[in-house]
C-alpha cells in the first residue's frame, strides 16, 4: 500500500462546537483577545515551528515541514502541547505538559502544606496533578506533636479541593486532579463513600490502589485487615510487641523513613479494624454505580509491567489514569486521529492504511520527544524526572469512530483483533524511533546509570539470575529495561532483533505510548471522532461546557464525527434512532450504552498488550443497567490482565457527566424550590430563566447543588 495514497473521505467542515473549543482552548491570543491563531492551519503551523526549534540549524526546515504534514494527517499532540508550545511571547509562564504526579505526601504538617504549595504552583502552569493520601494517618490517629487526633486524610484532601478549585490554571483550562488511597488503609470506606456528599471533593477523580491481595481474600470470602504503619519512635515509647499478629501486620508501604521495617522491606503496621473483603467490594461497586467513582487502579499489575520496575514504585497516576507516575512524574501526551487513515469508508472495500498511519507514527515520536525540551514544568523535581527518562505517552483517538467506518461493530471479534493491531504497529514503530533516536541523539540519561543488583531485583526478576547476575553487581539501566522490562520481552517476541539493539545501546524515552480520554481534543481537533478507544457516547447528543463568565455549565449539541462522515457520504438524510428505511442507520452504527460492560474491557485488553503505561478507559452504561450485571466488571477487568478500569452511569440524583443525552434529559425531571418556599419542577433539557441568564434546568439543578453556580 502506498502510503502517499489519501482517504476517499474529503474534510469534513467543522461543527460549531469543533470550532468553538478550537477558538477558546487552542487558538493563540494576545492578552486584548487578538488571534495571533488566525485558524486552525495556522495553529499547527505555530506548534510545529516550535517543537522544530529545539532541533540542530541544518535540520530545521525539514524537520518543520515534517511535523507539520504529520499535524495536517492526524497526529494531534495534547492540549497543553496545542495550547503553550510557541506561546511564550504570550503566556511565559506555562507548561507544554498535561499533567504530573505530586511528591510523595509525608505524614507531616510541614510536608502536607509544603505538596499543597507545590500543587498550587503545578496547577498554575496549566498542569493537572495526581497524589496518594494513604500516605497520612487515619482519623482519630493520636498525633503527639499536637497532644490531639488527627481529622484523617480526607480532611487534607478538602484542603486540595478547595484549592484546585480557587487556583485559576493557565490557557483556558480548569484544574485537574487524581487522588489515590490504598485499599489497606483504615479510612478506605470513607474513601470510597466520599462524594456521597454534596459538593465534596468535586475537583478530584478518585481511584482505589487494588493488590492482588485484596482480590485473592474477596475470592475468598476472607478477612480483611485495615491498618496503618507505627512509627519506631512510638514502638519504643510505648513498648509495642509487633509480634503480636493480633494487634500488627506487615505489609508493602511506600515510605519507610521512621517506620520499622524487616529484612524483606515490608512496614509493621497497626491493625485498626477487621471487616470482610467483600464488604468493601461491595462498597466500592455500589458506590461506582452510584457516583461513576472510585475508580480501579490494579497496582501490583502497574508496578509489575512498568518499564522501569528497577528504580520507580509506582502509587498514583495523573487525573485521567493513563499514566501511572513515580513522585514528580510528568505526563506527555499526545494522540494519532485512526479516523484519518480509514480508506472507502461504508464500503466492502473499507480499509486502514497501515504505511500511512506507521509513518505518522514516526514523525509523531520524534515531536513528542521534542516537547521534552521545552517542557515549562514549574518545579525542579518534575523537569529532573522528565529530562532523566524521557518518557511520553502517544495513543490513539477515534477508534470507535474508525470501527464504524470500517463497518466493525465496536466489541465485535473483528474489532478486537483490529484494536490489537493497531497498537502494536504503533508500539513496534515507536521503539524502532527510540533506538533510532537514541542514535542521533543520545539515549535517556537512565538508561546509561548503574544500578546496583539486590535481593529484591533478583526476587522480582528470577530470570537474571539465571543470566548469571549476583546481589551487588552493577548493571546499566538499558539493560534492565530492555531485557527485563516484561513489556519489552513482549516486543522481543516481534522483534528480537530491536530489543538486543535498544540493550546495547539504550532507548531514547523509556515509555512510549498511554492511551487519553481525548475529550475536547476528539471534539475540537478531530471534529468529535470518538474519544480515545471509547466507541462514540451517542450520534447524537449534548456536552457540558464551562463557559467563561457563564454561570452555569452550557449544553452544546453535537454529532459524532462518523454520523458527519456517513451523512457527507452516504445518506444525507441518516439519523440515530431513526426506523424508516430511507433515513436509518447501518447495525454497525453502536453507541456506548449498546456495548456491554465485558465489551469495554475486551477491547481495553486488546489495547493495553501493547501500551506500557495505561489506559483512561470509561465503560459507560445506561442509567437503567441492572446492578447485578454491572457489579462484577470490576473483577473481570482484573482478570483480563488490565492496569485500571472506571465505570460511568448517567444518575441524575447524583451529578451531571460531561456528555449528556438528550432522552435522559428528557426522562428527568428537577425539583426548584423559589425563595418564598415554591417548589416548580422541570425537565432536564427545559430552559429556566434565572439571575438573568438562560439555563438548562439540569445544569442549574448541579450547579446550585454542588455549589457551582456563579463560580466558573
Amino acid at each position: 500500500m502506498n502510503a502517499k495514497v489519501e482517504p476517499l473521505v474529503s474534510p469534513l467542515p467543522m461543527q460549531a462546537a469543533s470550532q468553538d473549543i478550537w477558538h477558546t482552548k487552542y487558538q493563540l491570543k494576545t492578552k486584548t483577545g487578538a488571534a495571533v491563531d488566525t485558524d486552525i492551519d495556522g495553529t499547527y503551523e505555530r506548534v510545529a515551528r516550535a517543537l522544530s526549534e529545539v532541533e540542530d540549524e541544518s535540520k530545521r526546515d525539514s524537520v518543520y515541514k515534517d511535523f507539520k504534514w504529520a499535524l495536517k494527517h492526524g497526529v494531534i499532540p495534547a492540549g497543553r502541547i496545542m495550547s503553550n508550545a510557541g506561546a511564550g511571547e504570550h503566556k511565559p509562564a506555562t507548561s507544554t505538559i498535561n499533567c504530573t504526579v505530586s511528591g510523595t505526601v509525608f505524614d507531616s504538617m510541614d510536608d502536607i502544606l509544603l505538596k499543597n504549595h507545590e500543587a498550587g504552583l503545578t496547577l498554575k502552569a496549566g498542569c493537572g496533578i495526581g497524589y496518594e493520601f494513604s500516605t497520612l494517618r487515619p482519623k482519630g490517629a493520636y498525633v503527639a506533636g499536637a497532644g490531639a487526633t488527627t481529622s484523617g486524610p480526607l480532611s487534607f484532601m478538602d484542603i486540595f479541593d478547595k484549592m484546585c478549585f480557587t487556583v485559576s490554571s493557565a490557557g483556558g483550562r480548569r484544574g485537574a486532579q487524581m487522588a489515590t488511597f490504598d485499599v489497606h488503609h483504615p479510612d478506605v470506606l470513607d474513601f470510597v463513600r466520599a462524594k456521597r456528599e454534596d459538593a465534596r471533593l468535586r475537583q478530584f477523580n478518585l481511584s482505589l490502589l487494588i493488590t492482588e491481595d485484596f482480590i485473592e481474600a474477596v475470592r475468598t470470602d476472607a478477612d480483611w485487615q485495615l491498618s496503618f504503619p507505627v512509627t519506631a519512635e512510638e514502638v519504643a515509647e510505648d513498648q509495642l510487641d509487633l509480634s503480636d499478629a493480633t494487634q500488627f501486620t506487615y505489609r508493602r508501604f511506600p515510605v519507610k523513613t521512621g517506620y520499622v521495617s524487616n529484612e524483606k522491606g515490608l512496614v509493621a503496621c497497626r491493625i485498626y479494624n477487621t471487616v470482610k473483603a467483600k464488604f468493601i467490594w461491595d462498597s466500592i461497586m455500589t458506590s461506582t454505580y452510584d457516583f461513576a467513582e472510585p475508580g480501579f487502579i490494579l497496582i501490583d499489575k502497574v508496578n509489575e509491567m512498568n518499564n522501569n520496575w528497577f528504580c520507580e514504585n509506582i502509587r498514583a497516576t495523573n487525573p485521567c489514569g493513563e499514566q501511572p507516575l513515580p513522585p514528580y512524574g510528568s505526563c506527555l501526551l499526545g494522540s494519532v486521529n485512526l479516523t484519518k487513515f480509514v480508506e472507502r469508508p461504508f464500503t466492502d472495500k473499507a480499509s486502514f492504511n497501515f504505511d500511512k498511519y506507521k509513518k505518522a507514527v514516526g514523525i509523531f515520536t520524534r515531536m513528542l520527544d521534542n516537547v521534552v525540551e521545552i517542557n515549562g514544568l514549574p518545579l525542579i523535581g518534575q523537569r529532573n524526572e522528565i529530562n532523566f527518562k524521557r518518557r511520553h505517552g502517544m495513543g490513539i483517538l477515534g477508534l470507535g469512530s474508525t470501527l464504524t467506518m470500517m463497518k466493525m461493530a465496536y466489541g465485535s471479534k473483528k474489532s478486537i483483533t483490529f484494536t490489537e493491531q493497531v497498537n502494536r504497529e504503533m508500539a513496534l514503530e515507536g521503539w524502532r524511533q527510540g533506538l533510532a533516536l537514541s542514535e542521533e541523539k543520545g539515549p535517556a540519561p537512565i538508561m546509561e546509570e548503574s544500578f546496583i543488583v539486590d535481593e529484591e531485583m533478583l526476587t522480582k526478576r528470577p530470570e537474571m539470575r539465571k543470566d548469571g547476575y549476583n546481589v551487588g553487581d552493577e548493571v546499566k539501566g538499558r539493560v534492565l529495561h530492555a531485557r527485563y522490562s516484561r513489556y519489552m520481552q513482549k516486543v522481543a517476541e516481534f522483534e528480537p532483533a530491536l530489543i538486543k539493539e535498544l540493550a546495547e545501546k539504550g532507548a531514547r524515552f523509556t515509555h512510549h505510548t498511554s492511551i487519553a480520554p481525548t475529550g475536547t481534543i476528539s471534539l475540537s481537533l478531530a471534529n468529535n471522532a470518538s474519544n480515545g478507544i471509547e466507541p462514540s457516547f451517542a450520534h447524537h447528543y449534548a456536552r457540558n461546557i464551562i463557559r467563561e463568565g457563564k454561570k452555569t455549565k452550557e449544553k452544546v449539541d453535537v454529532f459524532s464525527y462518523e454520523l458527519l462522515a456517513y451523512r457527507h457520504l452516504i445518506n444525507p438524510s441518516a439519523m440515530p434512532f431513526s426506523q424508516e428505511e430511507t433515513t436509518k442507520l447501518p447495525e454497525y452504527f453502536v453507541s456506548a450504552d449498546e456495548v456491554t460492560p465485558k465489551q469495554h474491557v475486551d477491547i481495553q485488553a486488546a489495547a493495553q498488550i501493547w501500551v506500557d503505561s495505561s489506559i483512561s478507559k470509561t465503560a459507560n452504561i445506561p442509567t437503567d443497567f441492572p446492578y447485578n450485571e454491572f457489579k462484577d466488571i470490576y473483577m473481570y477487568a482484573y482478570e483480563q490482565g488490565l492496569k485500571g478500569c472506571t465505570t460511568f452511569r448517567f444518575n441524575p440524583e447524583a451529578f451531571q457527566g460531561v456528555l449528556v443525552k438528550e432522552s435522559d434529559l428528557e426522562n428527568t425531571s428537577y425539583e426548584f424550590t423559589l425563595e418564598d418556599g415554591t417548589k416548580i419542577t422541570a425537565k432536564g433539557n427545559e430552559e429556566i430563566e434565572y439571575d438573568g441568564e438562560m439555563h438548562s434546568a439540569a445544569n442549574l439543578f448541579d450547579a446550585l447543588k454542588e455549589g457551582t453556580y456563579g463560580k466558573y
